[in-house]
């Protein structure tokens, strides 16, 4: 069982490294975005730790048949519990309230004729190509081509001048490309816009062109900018203006003939034929009646107040023509496909592309590539936007691509990825060597590759509230989730943006494409502008949870990880779990997120997830309940001993989550014994908030950390669970409940 053969260090290692790049180690999350999807490594290590009576590091490594197992997952988010599960040989069931969710998670575990669909791409792209191919050339600079490929053209926002009229570029800084991944620092020249190539940063020296003086420093900055011909002070955005306006500024392009003797990237001011060729393509969008393009407004929200802030009001004006040319006809040719499963696969690709397709994503100056609308998780409106070479750019004879955001890239990494669910594989380090390990036996999916008959593995995904699950009784052999976060992201709205397009390409054959938004009000997220207080986020997670527990055989465990900032936020998990009749037998550290990421750098926040393992009968080690702070501060020094043990290197901040987990258990433990589940949310919260008053909470531990051992010992105990060291004594190894 997990409580037992579980290796915090083992998988914390694994877990860490796969945070880094995880499409590396589970190239199957690639399919379609998703947020914050946890370490498969962490589910397979739960699932073989529960079910197979091996230690963790003898079976990891090897092909395992769970077959006869039965696993839910109530919160499928992006599908992590349920792939891992069905790879292992598991039955699998698994729901979730957002249809991109359900949609994603049913194009990741569906098997798929690979080679189908590789056909119908090449088609896909052939015709693209000569519909739009055109506009995504541009004169090389260096050795004349006009066949020299647009990796990224870089547009600046602009206004009109409020005092004299004139258009304004907002820059908000000249720098296009540091000298990180090219030779020279590239500037665009404040008087003339053309391009010089310097190598100092912090002094550019002067234009090449108009001898004007190059600066780092823009004219726009907090939402103000001034007029270079009137001096006027002008204000952005203006709402009331509606989306604003762009020029396109500059281009980094790939020429193939000069690139082999070429020393870093390529920049260029864009020419006349470059400016032309935007005009050519408005005109043709004009004069098209689109079928696919969404015409849904953009409803207010946490994130989407921002988009409405600088006057967007519908999907449709997050593009430009260019864009929605291509997105367009890309729909066209995708719904004349007859094959179901290749049609819903390519307008899976279609969704996904829409993140590198539209006039927000960035120009990162320093790794040169386009940074996607959801690489902060929002919807942040930048002052220079990005857009990416729509078809892509294959490297010749290399099988990989250049640059970023294009059809080419998607259909590349969803090959890899329903690739590795006919042959999925583990990888190990030694050292610093890097060893890929096939795990020949196992697979993804509800048939495998070349099995054209009934499906082999039951798979049983819905888009409802888990709460609401007609689930048999008893039938369960574990429930693996990673619920949502009070006041986390609102992804429904984020997945709106891609829902939007989706639902007019594939909504008319197949469900749940019947709502006009994914956005729910029974979602589990914190949002006190739609009522979803505290309150509600306990209320939902508990009818889930006791949902859960009546569907578990007797014993079966319901894993889930959960991390927080705030310790107000765990107190609905202590809730949900009481209330379902389960006691917290485990509660076990593992990296989940990875550090360097752009919305979790810097900020804190811990990379560390607490994984709670819930029973209604089982037991309890001795050594997992303190009956004071002092020893929950000796407990949680344990757990950072096996992080570091596992190359990971805890932050205040993972220390805070880790103590955070284990006080919630021991809350479970001392309150279960008289728990009413029938009273009110908000005392049953408030039932849980006091028994931290009484035990005590971080900032007490905190005082405990790295103290010696024997004093921490000595302290005088609290007494404040139901069975104590005086009761049950030292050689006790295991308490059942």
């Amino acid at each position: 069982m997990i409580e037992k053969r579980f290796d915090i260090s083992f998988i914390a290692d694994l877990a860490l490294r796969e945070k880094q790049i995880q499409q590396n180690y589970r190239p199957v999350i690639a399919v379609h975005k998703w947020f914050a999807r946890r370490p498969g490594t962490l589910f397979r290590g739960l699932l073989l730790s529960e079910f197979v009576d091996s230690p963790l590091r003898d079976v990891f490594y090897r092909a395992n048949d769970l077959d006869g197992k039965t696993v839910a997952d109530p919160f499928m988010g992006g599908g992590i519990p349920v792939l891992e599960a069905n790879r292992l040989g598991c039955d699998v069931t698994g729901f979730d309230i957002n249809p991109m969710s359900y949609w994603i998670v049913k194009q990741e575990i569906e098997h798929l004729d690979l080679k189908a669909y590789e056909r119908a791409a090449t088609v896909l792209c052939q015709t693209l190509e000569k519909e739009v191919g055109p506009f995504y050339r541009t004169r090389c600079e260096v050795c004349g081509s006009d066949d020299a490929h647009v990796k990224y053209f870089l547009w600046v926002k602009t206004i009109p001048c409020q005092g004299c009229g004139k258009t304004v570029d907002l820059f908000p800084g000249y720098l296009v490309s540091a000298d990180a991944r090219h030779p020279l620092n590239v500037f665009v020249c404040p008087a003339c816009g053309d391009l010089t190539e310097t190598k100092s940063r912090t002094s550019p020296g002067n234009c090449d062109t108009c001898s004007a003086a190059l600066t780092m420093a823009g004219p726009a900055g907090r939402s103000r900018c001034k007029c270079p011909a009137c001096g006027v002070d002008n204000t952005y955005p203006d709402a009331a203006a509606g989306p604003p306006d762009h020029r396109l500024f500059a281009i980094e392009y790939h020429c193939p003939a000069c690139k082999p003797s070429h020393a870093g990237r390529f920049f260029k001011k864009p020419d006349a034929r470059d400016l032309a060729g935007m005009g050519t393509v408005e005109s043709r969008w004009k004069k098209m009646r689109p079928r696919y393009v969404p015409t849904d407004p953009i409803p207010g929200g946490d994130e989407t107040d921002r988009l409405h802030r600088w006057g967007y009001r519908f999907y449709r004006q997050m593009f430009n023509s260019r864009q929605l040319l291509g997105l367009e006809l890309s729909a066209r040719i995708i719904a004349g496909i007859e094959a179901e499963r290749v049609r819903n696969a390519l307008a899976t690709n279609l969704s996904d592309l829409l993140r590198y397709q539209n006039m927000l994503c960035r120009y990162d100056t320093r790794a040169l590539k386009s940074l996607d609308i959801f690489s902060v998780h929002g919807f942040p409106v930048g002052l220079i936007q990005c857009e990416s070479n729509f078809l892509g750019i294959r490297a010749q004879g290399r099988g990989m691509c250049i640059g970023s955001g294009g059809w080419a890239n998607i259909i590349e990494k969803f090959k890899k990825a329903k690739a590795y669910c006919d042959h999925p594989f583990e990888i190990r380090h030694q050292g610093r060597a890097k060893k890929v390990v096939p795990i020949a036996g196992e697979w993804i999916g509800d048939r495998r590759n070349g099995h054209d008959g009934p499906p082999e593995r039951k798979v049983d995904l819905s888009c409802r509230d888990a709460a609401a699950a007609a689930l048999p009784g008893g039938t369960l052999d574990a429930v693996l989730t990673d619920p949502p976060y009070f006041g986390n992201v609102q992804y429904a709205e984020l997945m709106d943006f891609c829902y939007t397009w989706l639902r007019r390409l594939a909504g008319s054959t197949a469900a749940p494409f019947d709502t006009v938004s994914t956005r729910n009000p029974h979602e589990l997220t914190g949002n006190l502008d739609m009522g979803r207080d505290l309150a509600h986020f306990t209320e939902g997670l508990s009818a889930v949870f006791r949902r859960m527990a009546t569907a578990l055989k007797p014993g079966a465990p319901l894993v889930f990880t959960y991390h927080h900032n705030t310790i107000e936020a765990y107190y609905p998990v202590a809730v949900a779990m009481l209330d379902a009749g389960l006691t917290c037998s485990a509660s076990l550290p593992c990296p989940a997120e990875m550090g360097a990421s752009i919305h979790i750098n810097g900020t804190g926040s811990s990379i560390i997830d607490t994984v709670f393992v819930c029973r209604a009968t089982g037991v309890m080690q001795r050594k997992w309940l303190a009956d004071s702070i002092g020893g929950v501060a000796k407990i949680v020094e344990a757990d950072l001993a096996l992080l570091r043990a596992g190359k990971v290197n805890p932050t205040p901040g993972d220390t805070r989550c880790i103590t955070y987990g284990h006080l919630i258990r021991l809350a479970v433990w001392s309150l279960r014994t008289d728990w009413n589940q029938d009273a009110p949310a908000a005392l049953r919260i408030a039932k849980v908030a006091s028994w931290f008053v009484h035990f005590g909470g971080w900032p007490d531990v905190k005082k405990y950390m790295g103290h010696d051992r024997k004093a921490i010992m000595r302290e005088v105990p609290l007494l404040a669970i139901s069975e104590t060291s005086a009761e049950y004594g030292v050689e006790y190894a295991e308490i059942p409940f």
